[in-house]
């Protein structure tokens, strides 16, 4: 029949985009499952993404060890003070105090890069470590390396609670998820479709 060659064709078109997107969210799987380095080298700043309490004490914790100069981190509630941060991380707020930046303005991981690249050329910054949630990290690169392509960012990749045991559907939902969003920031489509970002994680 004359229009089953054109639906054969769509349904191949289909079949290898899934396995396509199958294959790259088994890569993206993989660099989510990598544990971070045992050492960071020091860096001029260092800029956490809210969105998970241990965050914010690995950030912390980055720069009393002098790992480096400045701390931003970005996204922060409007009550959330330092004070409160540092108690979380066990750290004494006072050494820390004149070294941190709270970044109110940023509900999106886009707008948590503007605002880290505005912070980092304030300051002269050409290298950042960067602490945000594995599966979050290489959607988060991606748009840092957009908004600021002269500063060198390493990478600081917290576990979050979700993949430190066996993984649940509600996991892998959101890995397929993030993937997604990823490619979509990867592609540069985000800097052209409505809407400042796809999520802030």
């Amino acid at each position: 029949m004359r229009w089953a060659a054109p639906w054969r064709s769509v349904l191949l078109v289909t079949l290898i985009a899934a396995g396509v997107w199958f294959g790259g969210f088994l890569c993206f799987v993989s660099v989510t499952e990598t544990p971070p380095p045992p050492d960071l080298p020091p860096a001029d700043g260092i800029v956490v993404l809210t969105g998970g309490a241990d965050r914010i004490a690995d950030g912390l914790r980055l720069l009393a060890a002098g790992k480096g100069r400045e701390l931003l981190v970005s996204g922060v509630a409007s009550k959330l003070d330092l004070a409160e941060m540092a108690r979380r991380a066990g750290l004494d707020p006072a050494p820390l105090g004149g070294h941190v930046t709270l970044g109110r303005a940023a509900l999106t991981t886009r707008g948590n890069a503007a605002e880290a690249a505005l912070w980092a050329r304030q300051n002269g910054f050409h290298s950042l470590i960067l602490v945000t949630a594995t599966y979050h990290m290489p959607r988060a690169r991606a748009e840092f390396a957009r908004a600021m392509p002269d500063v060198t960012l390493y990478a600081a990749a917290v576990v979050p609670p979700a993949m430190r045991g066996p993984w649940q559907w509600t996991t892998l939902k959101l890995l397929a998820v993030e993937y997604s969003k990823f490619l979509v920031v990867a592609s540069g489509l985000s800097a052209v479709l409505p809407g400042n970002d796809w999520g802030h994680e």
